[in-house]
């Protein structure tokens, strides 16, 4: 290297960084020049709406409107009030730019965005697969976050406006998958691991019919397990249209419609599922053009497009970084250490998420709820039903992939095989279902289909196909179900509302026997090992409050569950034990503090003792903090018991873990639900606007004056 030759690389450095400054404040300014320009285009068009909300005393809103886009609109407006900051997130994570306003650690899922092509299939299907109804909610619910927004331009991200019918139908189209584990998937490849673990998480769904109630009323429980905050943290609301629209349940953010709860005539609950609905195919690649594979004994190109990712550094400053996204015959490509592999999953390139759902909230008899079903567009979910003619039933919802019998399609399959490229799904009425057992009772927790209520009635997994992969394991909440529920032939009232709330471990569960593990360990004159024994030897299998060998059995079993319910290595039984018995005597002084000083619930200045854990029915998950105790960020959220009594007349109650959902912590329903949330009570749903009144607390129009408050 010549002298004169360090100066020129240092100045072509220069001038690259330079070039990519200009490159990136150029593109910022463009982001910031399209919101400037849609502000006052976004006011104009909310004026095409009509939309009344109406907030009860516990800050709940109830939307009113002639159309249901209306009606939308001011669902849009009402839940951006309460928490734009997410539904801004969750729009700029459907369109892959994330990364713009969160930096570097957003790359990864804006590269997923890519990689599921999600984008083009929106272009190719939004108006060709979504009837013109369902495109107007979906855009009317995007004018009304973006009113919010023009109005409040300070909590404006830089490219979040205008949202649109489009982001939200991309929200189904990306989300649904997730939701059965394909993130966790895609995860496993790009790390090497070749053995891919299906893990469901949480959620609880119950309907008794009125011959299993003691008093001839229909019953449903809808309690899905969720985080606390973030992009699928339940929000609460009641919609009422001129068109038939009307339910009352939870909503996700940047989703116009009610995902499960109830209308007038019928309600379900959802769960989710683990059933296999991916596949793996490794590719054999051509030594001589890495950029081809093979497949039926010939070379094919891989199919290239550009993933172009807008970074944040600080302040305005945007870096462009563009990603390769590769595409087989077989699906999206993800290039790894181990080689190329290719994937194929259930809900691939299906837009229509939103129509079945919304054609489920209209739904007015079983009949129009399994017409609803029958579309095939949302890729998973157990589905728990009830109505006011005293139907129950229970759905093990899939796109079941049509796969040929005989190979192993729970491994990595070959890829250069076509005949192993599935196309399109088994019917609808091949999934696992349950309708009006003699038993009157359905049930799911995240467990197996073949057993959903009492054992005469249990479908029986001979009559389903093996290569469907349906899951056969049972948590801790589907047996303490049949322990429960399923015990009980003559539910009450009272007892229906019990046994969701129970605390209790099966003595059949992992948890149970991973306690008996440990106390059958040799402790020798091991003193530590000893009293650490002795103190869960007194443990009853319960999470109550008071409880003082419950936070020396959680802390120590479950890590080893969670472990062995995901096919990872399991953490040795006595370290467990020892190590749980050591951070309870650090934090706390003691082996058996009262399970209400470790296990906690906070929001704001709140800070409540919650009964309750991990995979109970009264579900609490905890994560720990520095001073040992376990603060409660997922689990049980909103709760919601459904009633149609035997003239089928409607009555509904639920909870929030904190409130209306919103930011705003001077606001009075931040944690106004906290404190009955946590001693297991509910308020009332008021659905009719007869029920509603004498509980208004203020009501108005999206961008017209207030009409007045009580």
């Amino acid at each position: 290297m010549t002298r004169s030759s360090l100066p020129m690389r240092l100045l072509r450095a220069v001038l690259v960084l330079l070039l990519l400054g200009a490159v990136a404040l150029l593109a910022a300014s463009l982001w910031q020049q399209r919101e400037r320009v849609s502000t006052d285009e976004l006011l104009q068009r909310a004026k095409a709406h009509d939309a009344r909300i109406v907030r009860d005393t516990w800050g709940v809103p109830h939307i009113f409107g002639s159309k249901d886009s209306d009606v939308a609109f001011g669902l849009g407006y009402a839940h951006a009030e309460d928490d734009y900051a997410t539904i801004q997130d969750v729009t700029l994570a459907i369109r892959g730019q994330l990364a713009m306003s969160k930096g570097a650690d957003a790359a990864p899922g804006d590269y997923v965005v890519s990689l599921l092509n999600i984008w083009p299939t929106v272009e190719q299907r939004y108006e060709r697969d979504l009837p013109a109804d369902v495109r107007a909610v979906m855009q009317a619910y995007a004018d009304g976050v973006n009113l919010f927004a023009a109005q409040h331009p300070q909590q404006v991200a830089a490219s979040a406006l205008p949202m649109t019918g489009q982001d939200v139908a991309a929200g189904f189209l990306f989300k649904m998958p997730l939701f059965y584990g394909l993130d966790k998937t895609l995860k496993q490849v790009f790390e090497g691991q070749v053995q891919l673990v299906k893990t469901p998480t949480g959620s609880n769904g119950v309907a008794v019919a009125p011959g299993r109630s003691s008093d001839g009323v229909t019953r449903l429980l809808v309690n899905s397990h969720q985080p606390y905050t973030g992009p699928v943290a339940w929000y609460e609301a009641v919609l009422e249209s001129g068109e038939g629209w009307h339910v009352a349940g939870g909503f996700f953010p940047g989703s116009p419609f009610l995902l499960h709860g109830h209308n007038e005539h019928l309600g379900w609950a959802n769960t989710v599922n683990a059933p296999d609905l991916v596949d793996v195919y490794q590719l054999t690649s051509n030594p001589d053009n890495h950029d081809q594979y093979r497949l039926d004994g010939q070379w094919r190109d891989l199919q290239q497009s550009t993933a172009w990712l807008w970074v944040k550094l600080w302040g305005p400053l945007l870096v462009p970084v563009p990603k390769t996204v590769w595409r087989s015959e077989h699906g999206p490509v993800l290039r790894t250490e181990q080689g190329d592999f290719a994937l194929r999953y259930a809900g691939m390139d299906e837009i229509r998420g939103g129509l079945q759902v919304y054609r489920l909230n209209k739904a007015r008899n079983l009949a129009e709820w399994q017409a609803a079903m029958a579309l095939q567009a949302i890729p998973a979910l157990n589905y728990i039903y009830a109505d006011d003619s005293g139907n129950v039933g229970y759905v093990y919802n899939g796109l079941f992939p049509d796969r040929t019998a005989g190979p192993d399609w729970n491994g990595v399959l070959p890829g250069d095989r076509s005949d192993l490229i599935w196309q399109g799904y088994l019917p609808p009425e091949r999934a696992p279902q349950l309708w009006n057992p003699a038993s009157g009772f359905v049930f799911n927790s995240n467990a197996t289909p073949f057993h959903a209520s009492e054992t005469a009635d249990d479908l029986q997994p001979a009559d389903f196909a093996t290569s469907m992969g349906i899951q056969t394991n049972m948590t801790n909440r589907a047996l303490r179900m049949q322990e429960t529920y399923g015990a009980d032939r003559s539910i009450s009232r009272e007892e229906f509302r019990q046994y969701k709330y129970d605390l209790t471990y099966s003595q059949r569960s992992l948890t149970s026997t991973t306690v008996q593990q440990m106390l059958a360990l040799e402790a020798g004159d091991d003193a530590e090992l000893q009293a650490a024994q002795a103190q869960l030897k007194q443990w009853n299998h319960r999470s109550d409050q008071p409880n003082r060998s419950t936070a020396l059995a959680m802390l120590a079993s479950t890590p080893v569950v969670r472990a062995q319910d995901a096919s990872l290595p399991v953490p040795d039984l006595r370290e467990s034990l020892l190590g749980a018995a050591r951070t309870l005597q650090q934090h706390f002084g003691r082996l058996d503090p009262q399970w209400a000083e470790v296990n906690r619930i906070l929001r704001g200045k709140t800070d409540l003792p919650i009964d309750g854990s991990w995979d109970t029915l009264r579900s609490v998950w905890g994560e720990a903090q520095p001073d040992g105790t376990l603060k409660a960020v997922a689990g049980d959220t909103y709760i919601l018991f459904v009633e149609w009594d035997k003239h089928g007349k409607l009555t509904s109650d639920s909870i929030h873990q904190f409130g209306s959902a919103t930011l705003d912590e001077e606001s009075p329903h931040y944690a106004d639900q906290l404190p009955l949330f946590v001693e297991m009570k509910t308020k009332p749903v008021w659905f009719t606007q007869e029920q509603l009144a004498g509980h208004i607390e203020r009501e108005y129009q999206p961008g017209k004056p207030m009409i007045g408050t009580r």
